[in-house]
């Protein structure tokens, strides 16, 4: 029923919504002596407020702009690769751009669309041909296209890594670290001429016993049972995807929001106070952010639970127990792919040593093959995104790659 309830209330807060928007420009029409009434400003700023402040299943544009390769800008173009059901291969094309190193970025699939990582891509795109995983909202999957788990996961990675050939690199962000391992591994042992050259894992739960963070102790607090009665749901009659059990991204977005309070309710409150000011340029981008934010997509239930329980619950992979398609996953086996792990010192969502245990894991990894960094100052999202990203963390990926072309 929570699915259902949330669609009430959504429909019920629309119609406020497009009223609260519409009282917001009544608000700011000018009026004979009432041009800088504050109240009216007042008004106005927070009708707007209300009327931004919906969640969406739409997934918004990366409508990257055109971006510096050497001494030349280069316009970028959107271009489906290769599509499933459940994800699209989207390749950022740059025409008139020379042979560059091949990278597909991995994005998480955790109740945000991939257009999360719109930064991540505009900086691998100076020096990079940069593919993504842009994965599908499950409320839009029709039931026939079948399920999707944990090891369809890792057969979508390995079907996009052989599309893009041996001569490729691999980068993963936050939760598909694990996914990602696994997936080279598989490709590992089964001598796979597609392995990439190297592998970067950012901010991965590789081993969340190190250092639990707040996340990791919720999903140990209750059995599997638990999870499955409480967070999954079954998508309306109304969507493409109508009763395909999922767990609905705004469930997620709820407990993300929840995590830091405190300054969401702080950026609102701010935010209240630049359109009253008419601070265009803080308020815009208060604006693009939540647009993001609150740009959530539902996850399949069989996705989410096995992620759950073999990641967070179980810790499969450290442990030794990862089964893909019932063929154990040893990380092991791989001795091809150069490894280089990124960790953020204030991430309160994957905390320190839980990415660099991959090193640990890839034993069979020459010295040189394996680097770690730990990024100062940064918490979670600042590890692919922000200035510390794109200044101090990205120079290291570039000069990694480069190194094991």
């Amino acid at each position: 029923m929570i699915y259902q309830a949330y669609q009430a209330q959504t429909d019920l807060l629309d119609p406020l919504r497009l009223m609260a928007r519409n009282a917001a420009r009544m608000m700011r029409l000018p009026l004979p002596g009432a041009e800088h009434s504050f109240i009216r400003k007042y008004l106005a700023s927070a009708f707007e407020l209300i009327a931004d402040g919906a969640t969406t299943h739409r997934r918004p544009d990366f409508a990257i702009a055109p971006v510096r390769s050497g001494n030349q800008m280069l316009p970028v173009q959107e271009e489906t690769a290769f599509a499933t059901p459940f994800g699209t291969l989207l390749r950022f094309a740059k025409p008139g751009a020379p042979p560059q190193p091949k990278i597909l970025v991995v994005a998480p699939m955790s109740g945000h669309f991939a257009t999360l990582l719109r930064g991540t891509v505009r900086v691998l795109l100076q020096d990079h041909d940069v593919y993504i995983t842009d994965w599908h909202n499950a409320r839009d999957i029709p039931l026939r296209a079948g399920t999707f788990g944990f090891d369809d996961y890792i057969d979508h990675i390995i079907r996009f890594l052989e599309l893009l050939g041996p001569e490729a690199h691999v980068m993963a962000v936050c939760q598909p670290a694990v996914a990602v391992l696994a997936a080279v591994a598989v490709m590992a042992a089964s001598n796979n001429r597609a392995q990439p050259r190297s592998m970067t894992l950012m901010a991965g739960p590789i081993d969340t016993r190190l250092n639990p963070t707040k996340v990791n102790k919720l999903a140990k607090e209750h059995p599997i049972a638990w999870f499955e009665r409480h967070l999954i749901a079954r998508v309306p009659p109304r969507y493409p995807g109508a009763m395909r059990r999922v767990y609905p991204g705004f469930v997620q977005l709820a407990a993300f929001m929840s995590m830091n309070l405190d300054r969401h309710t702080r950026a609102h409150l701010d935010q209240l106070r630049h359109l009253v000011a008419g601070d265009a340029d803080k308020a815009a981008t208060h604006r693009n952010f939540y647009d993001e934010y609150m740009a959530v997509m539902d996850l399949p239930a069989e996705f989410y639970l096995e992620t759950v329980q073999r990641v967070f619950q179980d810790h499969d992979l450290p442990l030794g127990k990862l089964m893909w398609r019932h063929r154990p996953v040893d990380p092991s086996a791989i001795r091809r792919t150069a490894l280089f792990t990124v960790e953020g010192e204030l991430d309160d969502i994957c905390a320190i040593g839980q990415t660099m245990a991959a090193l640990d894991l890839c034993r069979n990894l020459r010295p040189a093959m394996k680097r770690h960094h730990l990024q100062t100052g940064v918490g979670h999202y600042g590890v692919f995104s922000g200035k510390r990203w794109a200044n101090e963390i990205y120079p290291q990926v570039r000069e990694f790659i480069q190194t094991h072309l």
